[in-house]
């Protein structure tokens, strides 16, 4: 296959992994406004496509972590580093759609990361010159995907058994309308943090599909990511948020634990300021679905540690916990293939 022809391929499959992520995580950002009734569906998924798309211009560092720091495969041929990518990218699409089938909230971040790894030891184990960054990957992926949802768990817990210990004697109809308002903008930042987050992935893929033939004016050793990519994951990741993800809103807004205003707006607060910081200070592709599933599991157990539906929340971390390695596989397995056929 044209090399070029091919790059354009990835880039295009990229965007729709972007978009896949879009609507995929949306109910991570608006699931909690909509089922305390602080926003409509409608106008929830039109404020969270509004701020992915806002959040996805503001910065490049977690884009730099994917392009760089997961698979070295700089010593092999463009068609070898394009294959391997889409490769990838086909296995993070395929698992996001099985877990969305299922509404089960995945983490898209580490199905992607899983789809790389997965390719790139298809590559390993055939003899090319590929490399899995072992040490990075456990430093901007492993450590942080265990670390935020205890960091979301626990601070949704501390800051909810505070707060009701503030508002016990207030007037409950008085204090549900009070942060239902609040909950538009707790939710809108976290939309942003989303944005911020996760279109940051696309950017990367399609950065390691640009760089190999030079599109977008990239020069050899380039490490800055071009201002055309980023618009165009930006504008990927609102256009899939507009489509929804009904059945990932219905699981995180009734199946994890009884929401209250009070609790949707703690858990909105708790994970915007985990992906915010995140982002800007570590710099790690930290998941926002294990954030937030684990901030709401948190403002549940405020209350009692029966209120949690750990039975659901134990089919959700399954799904965590074997969402690398089985994007992984099913991009190992598209590697191979592509290996036997073109290359």
């Amino acid at each position: 296959m044209e090399v070029y022809v091919l790059a354009v391929v990835v880039i295009i499959v990229a965007l729709i992994f972007d978009g896949v992520n879009g609507f995929h995580d949306a109910a991570n950002a608006i699931a909690t406004a909509i089922t305390t009734g602080a926003l409509k569906a409608r106008t929830a998924i039109i404020m969270a496509a509004g701020m992915n798309l806002i959040g996805a211009l503001m910065g490049t560092a977690v884009a730099a972590v994917i392009a760089r720091d997961i698979v070295d495969m700089t010593q092999v041929s463009a068609e070898q580093q394009l294959f391997l990518v889409i490769a990838a990218l086909l296995g993070a699409i395929g698992w996001n759609l099985i877990t969305w089938w299922f509404g089960l909230p995945s983490s898209s971040t580490h199905a992607i990361i899983g789809g790389l790894m997965g390719a790139g030891l298809a590559e390993q184990i055939a003899g090319n010159d590929v490399h899995i960054k072992l040490a990075k990957v456990v430093e901007k992926v492993i450590d942080p995907m265990v670390l935020s949802p205890v960091v979301g768990f626990g601070l949704a817990l501390i800051i909810m058994v505070i707060l009701n210990k503030i508002i016990k004697k207030a007037n409950l109809k008085e204090t549900d309308k009070f942060f239902r308002s609040a909950q538009i903008f707790t939710s809108a930042s976290l939309a942003l943090g989303h944005g911020f987050q996760d279109a940051q992935k696309s950017m990367g893929l399609m950065f390691m599909a640009a760089a190999p033939v030079g599109f977008f004016g990239i020069q050899p050793g380039q490490t800055e990511i071009p201002l055309q990519i980023i618009l165009m994951a930006s504008l990927a990741i609102s256009v899939g948020t507009m489509a929804g993800g009904q059945r990932i809103i219905h699981t995180l807004g009734s199946k994890i634990t009884v929401l209250s205003p009070q609790k949707g707006f703690v858990a909105e607060a708790v994970s915007s300021a985990v992906l915010f910081i995140s982002a800007y200070f570590v710099h790690a592709p930290i998941s926002t679905t294990h954030t937030v599933t684990s901030a709401i599991a948190g403002t549940g157990a405020s209350d009692d540690i029966r209120a949690v539906k750990w039975s659901t929340l134990k089919n959700i971390v399954m799904a965590w916990i074997i969402t690398v390695p089985s994007a992984g596989l099913i991009g190992f397995m598209f590697e191979e293939v592509f290996r036997m056929l073109f290359m």
